[in-house]
């Protein structure tokens, strides 16, 4: 319900959005854009043509709400709003913006223009940036924000709580992370913990000395699972010699989340892995999609091979192809479901190195109980609807149908747990690599159990 309401608003605020750029009515746009949160404007400006998203956004201020909408777009959208902004402009836009605001924008545009607002920021800004944007695009240097709070562990419990007031701007400070004489992460402490304990207390008494950290180049993936696994309002990023160096919030882990479970229900879909493959053309959007489109082509080609070499069995019994269909269907169908099921328990951390056998067992299981029901129910089918034709026809696509949802099952179980073994991405085995070979196991089981049964 509440999602119907949200969705409905989102109507209504596009709508008049749209009826005021229609009149030109820049006074009244402005006072709007004004009232409406960065977020909302954000899901709205998708709805906009490009010379609307511009003209909204040559009315809005440089400020922080403007700052906070650029940060809510996709890149594609932020380059094009910015290719041809002024320089100077969008420099003291991100001038007060936090270090990961700053590289996510500076990110979208391209290098050459990158370049030229950096040299414009402060020196000290300049060299953070250009720190963050080294690191790989997903990992957690990229992601993390650079402006932590941090106490020496001699602090006491009111001189921290003191010196948390003097330094409002300091990235989230629900944690206070602690350092050594040598500036090196020791522990940290909770707002909570400062708060309810004597003011004369020093942190190193209060502080938790086990601390769940990453390095910079620790893919965003893991950090999300960390953050999700322990609860975590965010997690310290450190070097190799243990100096903090920024922190991964849960809002940024947030973002990596939704991010990184688009890219894999394209992989699986066999659609690329873009996130913005909407807002492409239609020629980009098809170039993306032909590589994995490929293996299906193959594998129909394969499929149609094997057809082929039974063509003297189809003639004398026409009623077998009638049921390649249904044969192929069922096979990837189960298929994609244990590739799905596997993916998702490896990127909730619910199949681990330990449980993967069980995990197999477990889905082999399934898809015999599966294979069993729908042979069974099938081969009922066909021995009454082909009674007159050859009374094991029943038992033959009974058969069929089974031993291809099991072997699927094994298919899409394996496939994503051997790709982890070699370090790729699981998410690639659940596209048409899966459903491909299922189809052609499954045509070949056909025939064959076809071949033997009605010695044809």
């Amino acid at each position: 319900m509440k999602k119907e309401i949200f969705k409905h608003e989102i109507i209504i605020l596009k709508n008049t959005f749209l009826r005021l750029l229609r009149r030109h009515a820049d006074i009244n746009l402005i006072k709007l854009i004004k009232k409406t949160h960065p977020a909302d404007l954000a899901i709205v400006f998708r709805y906009f043509d490009e010379d609307q998203q511009s003209a909204v956004f040559s009315l809005m201020k440089n400020n922080e709400h403007t700052l906070e909408f650029l940060t809510e777009l996709d890149d594609l959208f932020i380059a094009n709003l910015l290719k041809m902004e002024n320089t100077d402009r969008i420099a003291n836009l991100i001038q007060n913006a936090s270090t990961n605001e700053q590289s996510y924008i500076l990110g979208a545009l391209n290098n050459d223009q990158a370049e030229l607002i950096i040299n414009r920021l402060k020196i000290e800004e300049k060299e953070e940036i250009e720190e963050i944007m080294a690191y790989p695009q997903d990992s957690a240097g990229a992601l993390m924000a650079t402006d932590v709070f941090t106490l020496h562990e001699n602090t006491t419990c009111r001189e921290a709580l003191s010196t948390i007031q003097d330094h409002k701007d300091a990235e989230m400070v629900f944690y206070i992370y602690i350092t050594d004489d040598d500036n090196s992460l020791v522990g940290i402490a909770s707002l909570r913990a400062l708060a309810t304990t004597n003011p004369e207390t020093k942190l190193k008494e209060i502080m938790v000395k086990k601390v769940h950290k990453v390095r910079p180049e620790t893919d965003q993936e893991e950090v999300a699972q960390l953050v999700a696994q322990y609860n975590y309002l965010a997690v310290p990023v450190v070097d190799a010699d243990n100096i903090l160096l920024g922190i991964v919030t849960v809002d940024d882990v947030v973002d990596v989340i939704r991010e990184e479970a688009t890219e894999d229900f394209l992989q699986m879909a066999g659609a690329g892995k873009d996130r913005e493959i909407l807002l492409k053309s239609s020629w980009e959007n098809a170039k993306t999609r032909i590589p994995w489109l490929l293996a299906s082509w193959f594998g129909g080609i394969i499929a149609s091979y094997v057809i082929g070499n039974f063509e003297k069995m189809l003639e004398n019994i026409i009623v077998l192809a009638s049921f390649i269909p249904i044969i192929i269907g069922m096979g990837g169908n189960i298929g994609t479901q244990s590739s799905t099921i596997i993916v998702r328990g490896m990127a909730t951390g619910r199949i681990t190195i330990g449980n993967e056998l069980t995990i197999i067992l477990k889905e082999l299981k399934a898809g015999l109980i599966l294979g069993v029901l729908y042979g069974v129910m099938l081969g009922i089918f066909a021995g009454f609807r082909f009674i007159d034709t050859n009374p094991m026809i029943g038992v033959v696509v009974g058969l069929s149908i089974c031993s291809s949802m099991i072997i699927a099952t094994g298919v899409g179980t394996f496939t994503p747990l051997f790709l982890r073994k070699l370090d790729i991405d699981p998410a690639i085995a659940t596209g048409p690599f899966v459903t491909t070979s299922i189809d052609i196991l499954g045509v070949f089981l056909y025939f064959l159990i076809a071949g033997l049964l009605l010695q044809v």
